[in-house]
C-alpha cells in the first residue's frame, strides 16, 4: 500500500489532522472512520429533502475518500485482495452515484455495512500488530 499517496490525496482534499498521522495502518483507519462517516450523512441526507447541501458534500467527500483508498492499493504487494478491496471501493462509489442520480438512498446502506466490516478487519489487524 503506498502510504504516501493515500496520505496525500487525503490531505489535499480534507484537512482532518493527518499530518500528525505518521502509521500508514492509522492513515487508512482515519480514512475507513471518515468514510463511514460521510456515507452515513449522505444516507441520511435522504431522509429529510432540505439536507441538499449536506448530501452534496457528503457524497463529495465519499468519493475523495474512496479515490484515496483505492489509489493507495499496492497491487504488486497485495494481489487479489487489492482487487478486491479495488472492486469494493468501486461498488461503493457506483451506490453513491446510483443513489444521488435516483433521488433516494438505496445501494449506500449496503455499501456502508461493507465498508463497516472491512474497517472492522483492518481495525483487528491493528490490535494483531499492536501485541
Amino acid at each position: 500500500m503506498s502510504y504516501n499517496v493515500a496520505s496525500e490525496a487525503y490531505k489535499q482534499a480534507e484537512n482532518l489532522g493527518l499530518a500528525e498521522v505518521t502509521n500508514p495502518h492509522e492513515v487508512v483507519q482515519k480514512l475507513f472512520n471518515e468514510l463511514i462517516k460521510s456515507m452515513s450523512l449522505f444516507e441520511e441526507s435522504f431522509k429529510d429533502k432540505t439536507h441538499s447541501e449536506t448530501r452534496s458534500s457528503s457524497f463529495a467527500r465519499s468519493l475523495t475518500i474512496i479515490y484515496s483508498l483505492q489509489s493507495s492499493l499496492d497491487f504488486e504487494k497485495g494481489g487479489e485482495i487489492s482487487t478486491n478491496l479495488f472492486r469494493i471501493y468501486e461498488y461503493s462509489r457506483q451506490q453513491l452515484i446510483s443513489d444521488l442520480k435516483n433521488a433516494k438512498a438505496e445501494g449506500v446502506t449496503n455499501a456502508i455495512h461493507i465498508i463497516k466490516e472491512i474497517a472492522g478487519a483492518w481495525d483487528q489487524i491493528a490490535d494483531e500488530v499492536k501485541k
